[in-house]
């Protein structure tokens, strides 16, 4: 997000489902906020994060806020960072987003090689998935989002599109529950349109 010369980046990283329970929620986001893999990958972005706000920010001005925040949506919670810089005099909203597009929380790291090695291995183009939606406007403002969890209609038929990051330490079952589990709310939102809700 650019709001002048205010760059606001939240690097999302880590995963876990929500519970069943308030007190199975709170247990399943400490667990996420206390393993080695989450911590260590959700580190390494967010030093990606400053280094790409650093390429647009004045010297010295890249600063992280709170650390790991659990944030919780209807069917997962993740950790998130915040991160704040000031945009330099020579630089505009758009350089921002070009710094920090494609984020490295769906690239991984080091980016332009992991690119292209996403390029040389996954069999289909993501399309939307995994890009971004934003907006700008004449007051220098913009804000973008990544589209994460998608549904693409086309032809009568609904791609949905979600995922999850894969680390050298990856479990390949728990990133493939973790997949499922952020597609979780795009399936029922089909299954409430379909009963007319």
């Amino acid at each position: 997000r650019c709001r002048g010369q205010r760059l606001d980046y939240r690097p999302i990283a880590g995963t876990r489902k929500r519970g069943a329970t308030e007190t199975e929620d709170w247990l399943l986001g400490e667990e996420m906020r206390s393993d080695e893999k989450e911590v260590a990958e959700h580190t390494m972005l967010v030093d990606l994060g400053r280094n790409d706000l650093g390429r647009v920010a004045d010297f010295g001005t890249v600063e992280v806020g709170e650390l790991m925040a659990i944030e919780r949506y209807s069917h997962v919670q993740h950790l998130v960072t915040a991160l704040r810089a000031r945009l330099r005099d020579d630089r505009d909203r758009f350089d921002a987003l070009a710094a920090c597009f494609p984020a490295g929380t769906v690239t991984g790291a080091p980016k332009v090689r992991a690119m292209q090695l996403i390029g040389e291995l996954e069999p289909d183009a993501r399309g939307v998935y995994a890009g971004s939606i934003l907006y700008a406007d004449y007051a220098d403002n913009l804000d973008s989002c990544i589209a994460i969890r998608t549904v693409v209609l086309r032809d009568s038929l609904a791609e949905v599109q979600a995922g999850a990051g894969v680390v050298a330490d990856s479990i390949p079952e728990r990133e493939y529950e973790e997949s499922v589990n952020k597609a979780r709310a795009l399936f029922n939102a089909f299954e409430m349109a379909e009963r007319g809700l």
